[in-house]
């Protein structure tokens, strides 16, 4: 039987891929053949995973950049294109508030915050995507092809008293992908999003250090545990590769039971 995920001969762009759930994605990726850019705003982290693809024979690029910077990102996707080739697959995984350590911990109630405290969630996790989509999708109209995947969050699907900005930020990059999925059908070109709960990554390190805390937390999931980045990278491979060449517009939950809804 064929492999229904083969991805070789496609151009993968990771952003935020130099940790957590997006190094996973790259290195999901790059096992079924693809060339990855693997991006992250730590230059160094995108070089590591990148060394670590070629190290196993792959082909790969680590590049630095902030996706809330649409000329950075633009020359990015120019160079990417130039190195391993035009991008077939883009996957926004970049998130949290950026590249502030553990910004998921120690959020004051909204009412306590303004503007300056909102910017970072709604620039990575909303502008992130806007950034990064239209600068690859120029290339995917012309070539009749394309894969764009977004990693958002339950806090953009059912609220989070504590990340309402972060929600919010999520569910408008959801909400992009779907008018931006009958937008660009009619290109060979599909939009989804991944929706995740809380996964053991380095962003959420502090928050799950107290065994009260993570004992209290599990009792909202039906599978009794937190993912792990191959959890999430497992979705993510199948709606960038052709299997899931007719399927656009949705967001895929992988959550643990988590939130359970039509």
């Amino acid at each position: 039987m064929d492999n229904i995920l083969d991805m070789t001969g496609k151009t993968v762009l990771v952003t935020g891929g130099g940790q957590g759930v997006g190094r996973q994605v790259a290195l999901h990726c790059a096992g079924q053949g693809a060339a990855v850019v693997v991006n992250d705003y730590h230059t160094d982290r995108a070089e590591a995973v990148a060394a670590e693809i070629t190290a196993e024979g792959g082909s790969a690029l680590g590049l630095g950049c902030d996706v809330t910077d649409f000329d950075s990102v633009t020359t990015m996707v120019e160079r990417a294109g130039k190195d391993l080739g035009p991008i077939d697959v883009l996957v926004n995984n970049a998130g949290n508030a950026g590249p502030t350590k553990d910004a998921l911990s120690g959020i004051p109630p909204f009412w306590e915050t303004g503007p300056k405290d909102w910017e970072p969630w709604i620039g990575t996790n909303f502008y992130g995507v806007l950034n990064a989509s239209r600068a690859v999708l120029p290339g995917m109209v012309e070539r009749s092809y394309g894969r764009i995947v977004s990693v958002i969050s339950d806090a953009g699907r059912t609220g989070e008293p504590n990340l309402a900005v972060y929600g919010g930020a999520k569910a408008g990059a959801a909400g992009f992908s779907r008018g931006l999925a009958k937008a660009v059908g009619r290109y060979g070109i599909t939009v989804n999003c991944v929706a995740l709960s809380t996964v053991n990554t380095p962003g959420v390190a502090s928050a799950l250090a107290n065994p009260e805390t993570v004992k209290k937390a599990l009792r909202g999931y039906v599978i009794r545990r937190f993912g792990e980045p191959a959890d999430a990278a497992n979705a993510v491979l199948f709606l960038a590769s052709d299997a899931a060449s007719w399927v656009t517009g949705q967001t895929y939950p992988v959550n643990g039971g988590y939130a359970i809804t039509p």
